[in-house]
């Protein structure tokens, strides 16, 4: 993954060429004093930057294995089991990331490979999960609706990588908002409906609940693609607030968890994150309108001519 550091192979062409002078075209160039110790402490070859790769494509295989789940399920059990495997991809996303930042090998290459594995595992994988599971009751609307979803992660993680390379030129720290909804958390609730199928007495998956599976599939689509702006938790700190909303979220959950199952917890966990970046853009909508200079996502809004947020 030699790609993240172009600079430190043009940077030792120089001193190889003064080391060789005077030699012989074959005798092979001595290495100038010192310079091991102006290489940055992690070489452009090092092994390191293979592993969040490869968790990267681990998350692949989860898509992957997924999709072919869904495509022959027999029985509950094989959507149940491809749901699974979706939220093991969701648990390789969030650690390849997290791997990169701690051995410091974050390169453009990673960015679009993991944009690439996002669209299998969050964009094929739950569309093709739920229209087996569901919206093939209902003809093409219910392959359309499956397709929309796709499309719209496609759309959603061009846009991320556009604004992600427009962040690293000019060198902006990581916004408190990102725009539209992630591809993980649309597949999140997909996921979360499929997996309380169950405990719902079978209710979810049946014929009479494929026009609501097909709305809710509609309705996160267009989550993805529009210019709400949700919250990243990057600027997350350890006070009383953050403490009351951790409180209020464990306290729900359980009381949640209690009286109906386990399952819903992530359906009203991702359903109250959705409903926050609705509420907060309405609330600052006004703001907007007027251009008010100390409003969050009139700042997110200034950029430089011709990089409008898309």
């Amino acid at each position: 993954m030699s790609e993240r550091h172009p600079a430190a192979r043009g940077a030792d062409v120089g001193p190889r060429r003064a080391a060789s002078a005077g030699q012989g075209p074959g005798a092979p160039p001595e290495r100038p004093r010192g310079e091991a110790a102006r290489r940055p402490w992690l070489a452009p070859r090092s092994p390191l930057y293979l592993l969040p790769n490869l968790i990267t494509l681990s998350s692949v295989f989860c898509g992957f294995d997924s999709v072919r789940l869904s495509a022959s399920a027999r029985s509950d059990d094989d959507f149940q089991r491809a749901a699974l495997l979706i939220l093991f991809a969701m648990l390789s996303d969030t650690l390849d990331g997290r791997i990169a930042r701690m051995t410091r090998t974050q390169s453009a290459f990673g960015l679009q490979l993991d944009s690439l594995a996002d669209l299998v595992s969050f964009g094929v994988a739950p569309s093709m999960l739920v229209y087996q599971w569901s919206l093939h009751r209902l003809g093409l609307a219910g392959v359309l609706g499956g397709f929309v979803f796709t499309a719209c992660g496609a759309l959603r993680l061009a846009r991320f990588n556009v604004l992600a390379t427009r962040d690293a030129v000019h060198s902006v720290a990581p916004p408190r908002y990102i725009v539209g909804l992630p591809v993980t958390g649309a597949a999140g609730i997909l996921v979360a409906i499929v997996m309380t199928h169950r405990a719902a007495a079978g209710q979810l998956g049946g014929a009479g609940a494929a026009p609501a599976v097909l709305a809710t599939t509609l309705l996160l689509s267009l989550l993805m693609v529009s210019t709400i702006r949700f919250r990243s938790f990057k600027d997350l700190r350890l006070d009383a607030r953050t403490a009351l909303l951790a409180a209020l979220a464990l306290g729900s959950s359980a009381l949640i968890s209690a009286r109906w199952a386990p399952g819903f917890v992530v359906v009203w966990l991702i359903s109250a994150y959705v409903l926050l970046g609705v509420v907060e853009s309405l609330w600052r909508l006004p703001a907007r309108r007027r251009g008010a200079p100390g409003d969050p996502a009139a700042a997110l809004d200034a950029c430089p001519r011709g990089e409008e947020p898309l």
